[in-house]
């Protein structure tokens, strides 16, 4: 049997030769204008305030990109083109304040944009700190590109579980426009990058760049056939039915071995030791690593992916901003969500069988958590999406009575401990002076899974063609 995997990016670098990280400026004119230090480190009792600095004008469209970075032409990867499929169902009759403010019972806050500042309208409390690092990361878009943001007026929806359903609305257009991590196609919203890019102090998971610096140390310091060949995952098995279907795949659940090593996530010890045995980085030393859904999505399916083995991704109706430009054969080697056990012990076994196609798939999928999941394309994502979605605003966005206001001083000097050291490490330190990647061609709208078939299907009949053999 032969399993074809398709072409890939160049090792370091993106489909379209941009670099991984944000690079400092070309010219010291493009740096920001007022970078901020906490001034009351001796008054904690005193709230920091938010400094109004002029606003750093957009670099000229003919400005030319800085040494090492992407030309402007260069194409944006293909999972931006979901960002016009979010907003389709405004697309004719656009959003009016009405339909922004159904979302207000849902919503987790209200982000105002008004010119280059932000407010914010808080109406209930988030898990952790889920909202103070995605209002973090907006403020990081708002530094890096200034000028550039257009006032906005949004809500966001900071849990795991969609909560705008399609049925619910005979016109989806008089659905409210609800910002958010995930959903399925039974669901209408705009999906939204996690607060996780900026950091989860909580669980102690660095900001995506300086994590992503990591686990290529790590990764490089055992090469792929040197890895334990079996396939692992360690976690909260208690949340969600199909964690529990794979607990019993686990090797020391019984006879039957299924090539899994499973291990259940202590919280309260991981909480005492500050996560220090549960560092993401060093725990690429399996061949072939789990990617199973929580309640819905999981933030863990990037930090897999960048580890350099395959991921074996149990089939999810839930996805991400980014796991729409995700490919079975490809990226990932999907595993049937009613068979589990027996197909991840197919594909171990497969794998092992195949050492070259299998350590390519794991390429592969770093290279995609690398390059086209870098910070540079995080907040180029972040941008194109809200000038799309600020066009289709049928009224001026306006500052709320209630609102309070963001700035880089009010947020890290008030934070301490770990979040403010993640807020620290993951500042926008330059204003880019170079232009944004540019948007694919738009498709002819379908539903995220049709585009993976054809990988699932070659993957089950491999799978049914062995159990027919044995």
């Amino acid at each position: 049997m032969q399993f074809i995997l398709l072409g890939s990016s160049a090792p370091g670098r993106g489909q379209n030769g941009r670099p991984a990280d944000n690079m400092p400026p070309s010219s010291p004119a493009s740096s920001l204008p007022n970078p901020f230090a906490c001034s009351n480190e001796n008054s904690p009792s005193a709230f920091p305030t938010c400094h109004r600095a002029p606003t750093c004008p957009s670099p000229p469209p003919s400005a030319a990109p800085p040494s090492g970075q992407a030309p402007p032409s260069a194409t944006c990867p293909e999972y931006f083109r979901y960002i016009l499929s979010d907003l389709s169902p405004w697309r004719e009759a656009g959003i009016t304040r009405e339909v922004l403010e159904r979302g207000r019972d849902k919503a987790t806050f209200r982000l105002v944009v008004s010119s280059g500042r932000a407010f914010v309208e808080k109406y209930r409390p988030a898990y952790q700190t889920r909202d103070v690092f995605t209002q973090w990361g907006i403020l990081q878009l708002l530094s890096r590109y200034p000028g550039r943001v257009p006032d906005l007026d949004l809500m966001v929806f900071c849990d795991d579980t969609p909560v705008v359903h399609a049925a619910a609305y005979l016109d989806p257009s008089e659905a409210p426009s609800l910002f958010m991590y995930c959903k399925n196609d039974s669901a209408l919203g705009i999906v939204f990058p996690d607060w996780t890019f900026w950091g989860w102090p909580e669980v102690n998971i660095r900001p995506w760049a300086q994590f992503m610096e990591e686990v290529v140390r790590e990764s490089r310091s055992m090469p792929w056939k040197d890895r334990e060949p079996y396939a692992f995952w360690k976690g909260n098995p208690d949340v969600g039915g199909l964690r529990g279907e794979l607990m019993r795949c686990n090797n020391s659940h019984g006879s039957k071995d299924w090539n899994a090593w499973l291990v259940r996530q202590d919280w309260e010890d991981a909480d005492r030791n500050g996560f220090k045995d549960s560092n993401l980085a060093k725990q690429c030393t399996y061949r072939y690593k789990i990617y199973v859904q929580g309640r819905t999505w999981s933030v863990s399916q990037k930090y897999i992916l960048a580890c350099g083995s395959p991921m074996l991704r149990i089939d999810t109706p839930f996805y991400d901003f980014y796991s729409r430009g995700l490919v079975a054969g490809r990226h990932y080697w999907p595993i049937d969500d009613d068979r589990i056990c027996p197909s991840i012990k197919f594909a171990v076994d497969w794998g092992n069988a195949h050492p070259v196609q299998a350590q390519r798939m794991g390429e592969v999928g770093s290279s995609f958590a690398r390059d086209e999941l870098s910070m540079d394309y995080v907040y180029d994502y972040m941008l194109h999406q809200l000038i799309h979605y600020a066009r289709l605003l049928r009224y001026r966005p306006t500052v709320p009575k209630n609102a309070s206001e963001l700035c880089l001083e009010s947020m890290a000097c008030a934070a301490d401990g770990r979040a403010r050291d993640f807020m620290m490490e993951s500042v926008e330190k330059y204003a880019a002076d170079f232009e944004p990647c540019t948007l694919p061609p738009p498709f002819i709208l379908r539903s995220w899974p049709e585009g993976q078939e054809g990988g699932r299907s070659q993957v089950k009949r491999m799978e049914e063609q062995d159990w027919k053999e044995t």
